[in-house]
């Protein structure tokens, strides 16, 4: 999946989604746009077009329904999403939005290093 940075300025690191779905589609048909970079974490707005064509990624991923609903399968896993929602992907694993509907929007937060963190938690 190729990915690229929107042009211009990013002001105090705020984003906004109806800001950022003008970078998309991109200019060969991308459907991600990079947004913002800071240390390792770098933000991306993911719209896809009737499939999504995920592969492993070599850094923990957290997904944020922006809007839209569909399932989404991690490995064996699948859930059911809906707005507000937040997916957790570790590095390395397999994963892909299906079944989603047309105004299925997401932020991605990548972070960490290549091949991601050593554990995963969740709060108590």
């Amino acid at each position: 999946m190729l990915r690229r940075r929107a042009n211009g300025p990013i002001m105090q690191g705020h984003l906004r989604v109806s800001d950022s779905l003008g970078h998309l589609p991109g200019p060969n048909g991308e459907r991600f746009v990079e947004l913002l970079k800071h240390g390792t974490l770098t933000v991306e707005l993911y719209a896809p077009h009737r499939t999504d064509p995920q592969h492993p990624h070599t850094r923990d991923e957290v997904y944020v329904v922006v809007s839209g609903t569909g399932r989404f399968l991690r490995g064996d896993e699948q859930v059911v999403f809906e707005r507000g929602d937040v997916l957790f992907v570790a590095a390395g694993e397999g994963h892909r939005f299906v079944d989603f509907s047309q105004d299925f929007v997401a932020w991605v937060f990548f972070y960490g290093p290549e091949g991601g963190e050593t554990e995963t938690q969740l709060a108590k």
